[in-house]
């Protein structure tokens, strides 16, 4: 099929049920196929998504766009995040609050692969999630492939986005344009990981740190983005932090019942806050604590490991795992037990819309909440870059 006459458009809600059906059999778990049905429409109803900041979005013919015959399909997530420039003279702006996007569940059903239907959905979604002016640093719209994809209320005005890539680089040859490049730019996959022992490191008390419930998680503030050309960050509330809980006890039989999903030290200042909050990955077994957000001085990040393992002992967890920890922190956590190495999945990817180059935009932040887990990790992403392209 010549792929000018298909173009992006928002599901409907028949659509958007398709598009779960087809997903089940590779990312349903052990779910029954209404169990997953049933997950993601509660899922749906929660703060993260609510509001049509959730939109599935379905490659369709141009002249058939409610079509259940679509070619593959995707999902955005409408976000708030903070950018702040560094000026001329090495001042660094003002922060401003922005609209970004996390993208998930990219999926070509097996009968429409190697076909370039997700590549094209891909290179596609920059022109319907960005913002379309002399702000924007979209070129013009390639004219093989017909007329841009129609404007939706409810999403745009994006400043930059992010996905998970679990096919190495396949997504930084999506570009908005025709030359395969300028697509999403992997950030610093990487994960230092701790096989919990079995007694502390330390027999001497552990005082100053409280135990945080899953309703103390969003009333955590944030750091501000500092230095670089530009840099910029996902806000983690809204839901958008605490849906990792969600995510990883809705539906599924392997869930590890926990008490607290984070501490918090008593005695930081306002500046310098001390915390850690977590989910738990069960797939694959056995589970995985997984720190979510974290942020430490040199100082108070040996007592927080402490807390975090007991918190994981506690709960019968054998393995905790931190995405992209600072340099410094990361040299304190291989004298702590900690193994520090770049992964192979669940890539982190940026692509920036704004002026300049996504090369010169640091990601702050770059942590474990901001991604949406598959029966897992946040983007779900193709199983194969050379058969569901």
């Amino acid at each position: 099929m010549d792929l000018s006459s298909l173009t992006l458009f928002p599901a409907t809600p028949e659509q958007v049920l398709v598009s779960r059906r087809r997903t089940w059999p590779q990312w349903g778990g052990k779910l029954t196929e209404e169990q997953y049905i049933e997950k993601d429409r509660l899922m749906d109803a929660m703060e993260h998504a609510a509001n049509s900041k959730l939109i599935t979005w379905v490659l369709a013919p141009r002249d058939d766009p409610t079509s259940l015959d679509f070619m593959c399909s995707c999902e955005t997530y409408r976000r708030r995040g903070l950018v702040q420039y560094r000026g001329s003279i090495g001042q660094n702006s003002e922060i401003q609050e922005v609209v970004c996007y996390g993208i998930a569940s990219v999926f070509t059903p097996l009968d429409k692969r190697g076909r370039g239907y997700a590549s094209h959905m891909m290179r596609l979604l920059h022109w319907v999630i960005s913002g379309r002016g002399a702000s924007c640093s979209l070129s013009e719209f390639p004219a093989e492939w017909g007329q841009p994809p129609p404007e939706v209320e409810q999403a745009g005005k994006g400043l930059f986005s992010v996905l998970y890539s679990d096919v190495g680089e396949f997504y930084q040859k999506t570009g908005p344009g025709l030359v395969e490049s300028g697509g999403w730019q992997t950030r610093d996959p990487v994960s230092t990981v701790w096989e919990v022992p079995r007694e502390p490191l330390d027999s001497q008390p552990n005082a100053g740190f409280t135990w945080l419930k899953r309703e103390d998680v969003d009333q955590l503030g944030h750091a501000d983005p500092v230095g670089n050309d530009c840099n910029c960050i996902f806000l983690p509330d809204d839901g958008v932090a605490s849906f990792q809980f969600h995510r990883s006890i809705i539906g599924t039989e392997d869930s590890v019942p926990m008490d607290t999903y984070g501490v918090q030290g008593n005695h930081t200042n306002a500046g310098q806050p001390t915390y850690a909050v977590w989910s738990v990955d069960t797939h694959p077994l056995p589970p995985t604590l997984i720190v979510i957000r974290l942020h430490a001085t040199e100082e108070t990040f040996p007592d927080l490991i402490q807390k975090i393992q007991e918190a994981a002992r506690r709960h019968g967890i054998v393995r905790m795992e931190i995405w992209n920890l600072r340099k410094d922190l990361a040299d304190l956590a291989a004298h702590l037990g900690g193994k520090t190495l770049q992964r192979e999945e669940h890539l982190p990817a940026i692509k920036w819309y704004g002026e300049g180059d996504t090369a010169n935009i640091r990601w702050v932040f770059n942590e474990k909440w901001i991604s949406r887990p598959s029966i897992l990790s946040d983007v779900i992403l193709l199983p194969s870059a050379d058969n569901n392209n």
